[in-house]
């Protein structure tokens, strides 16, 4: 776990869960046919989400919904000022993306910066019909004009504040934490 100051937990799993599951419910309205719906996950967090967003709606729908991953690595705009970062895997569905409703799936919407990276990465892989956005976390304070399309909880925060997603795929356990840094 991060080293944040005084932690606050503001999610449990069965609260990840639940929003997963509202999450899915409002797609199917949105998109009846969920067939034609890809859910992209940027790494690294938002890779286990896409997948447990795919059970969510194929289990409400009836419907396989395909799933896949997104690096975005190399597009993002902040290559220079922070530490190396290796890139993961793009894992597009057989299907492909092209003329498909795609929906991007991260853990945390904060400036932006990375929903952009991702949409600048999408170019390399396809011409989707439409792209969406579904984030766990809605913490404001956006440097782009981009707005989630599914938002499992809108959290207001400083920006000295930061959020933390554990993800038990990845970290052993599920929760979000609200914290400060420690100095």
């Amino acid at each position: 776990m991060k080293n944040l100051a005084r932690e606050k937990r503001v999610f449990t799993g069965d609260d990840i869960a639940r929003s997963l599951r509202r999450i899915g419910y409002e797609i199917i309205e949105r998109h009846h046919n969920v067939a034609d719906v890809v859910l992209l996950g940027i790494p690294s967090r938002g890779v286990p989400l896409a997948q447990r967003l795919a059970v969510a709606l194929t289990e409400a729908s009836g419907t396989a919904v395909d799933v896949g991953t997104l690096d975005i690595t190399l597009y993002r705009d902040d290559l220079a000022s922070r530490p190396i970062r290796v890139p993961h895997k793009t894992a597009i569905p057989p299907r492909g993306i092209s003329d498909r409703v795609v929906i991007l799936v991260d853990d945390v919407l904060y400036s932006g910066r990375t929903v952009r990276a991702a949409l600048d990465a999408l170019v390399d892989v396809g011409r989707p019909k439409a792209v969406q956005l579904a984030v766990l976390i809605d913490r404001g304070h956006r440097e782009l004009p981009i707005r989630p399309d599914y938002v499992g909880k809108n959290l207001p925060t400083s920006r000295e504040e930061q959020v933390a997603v554990y993800l038990s795929e990845i970290d052993g356990e599920d929760a979000v934490i609200l914290g400060e840094v420690e100095k």
